[in-house]
């Protein structure tokens, strides 16, 4: 069986904090939806930026589709952080281009037929953008790489409620088919339908690890209720 993601053994610390501890984590390249949920301060960002190649473990391994996470995975990985970075100077067009001349799986047409149905003017400087539609500009950059493991954190944050399913929708309809797809996210009652396969973070340890339906007929509540149950003192 081949994983798009192993972990073992994953430990980070910064100076004296301990963000992760021992982590163990294998997810199967099968397509799937992942949901990273935890508090603040659980350890999701530092689990996903170890995961993206943004931080270096302090002990413990990465592989990506069975390779140890470097220079030769990097392509396989596409990130959407919480502090997406865009360049407020450019127009919604040239922001694209720098992403085709960056990276070299980034697939044009597809981002350009993302905007389309987003309803962004390419024409537009980002700066003139809302919040909520530059989100929706970092998401489209993001899921216009040809990769096979998306990572996204926190990315419907800022979109208003209406929005949301569309957003969601528009996410997994244009996620490589055949790619895993990690989403970090704290509004869990409106997105756990999507999830195929939950995991909870807590004080830097995975907690929970399972698929969605599964879980919600062993404990016999939806995955929101038993969040609130598991971190109700974290």
């Amino acid at each position: 069986m081949e994983y798009i993601l192993e972990c073992e053994n994953l430990t980070k610390m910064y100076k004296d904090n301990l963000a992760l501890s021992n982590v163990n984590l294998k997810l199967e390249d099968n397509g799937a939806i992942v949901g990273l949920l935890g508090p603040n301060g659980s350890g999701k960002t530092t689990l996903i930026k170890l995961i993206a190649g943004l931080l270096t473990p302090t002990a413990g391994s990465i592989k990506i589709l069975g390779k140890e996470r470097g220079v030769e995975t990097k392509s396989a990985v596409s990130y959407l952080s919480d502090a997406y970075s865009l360049f407020n100077d450019f127009t919604v067009n040239e922001q694209m281009q720098f992403y085709e001349d960056f990276f070299y799986d980034f697939n044009k047409p597809k981002a350009e037929k993302m905007l389309i149905e987003l309803q962004i003017n390419p024409a537009l400087k980002i700066k003139t953008l809302s919040k909520g539609t530059k989100e929706k500009l970092a998401l489209i950059l993001t899921l216009s790489r040809d990769a096979k493991l998306y990572i996204l954190d926190e990315p419907i944050a800022g979109v208003d409620p209406a929005a949301r399913d569309y957003i969601l929708e528009t996410i997994i309809k244009m996620k490589n088919e055949n790619a895993t797809l990690i989403i970090s996210t704290h509004l869990i009652s409106e997105i756990e339908n999507y999830f195929d396969h939950i995991l909870f973070i807590k004080n830097g340890e995975i907690v929970l690890s399972g698929k969605t339906e599964e879980i919600r007929l062993e404990k016999g509540k939806s995955i929101d209720e038993l969040f609130r149950e598991v971190f109700r003192w974290a």
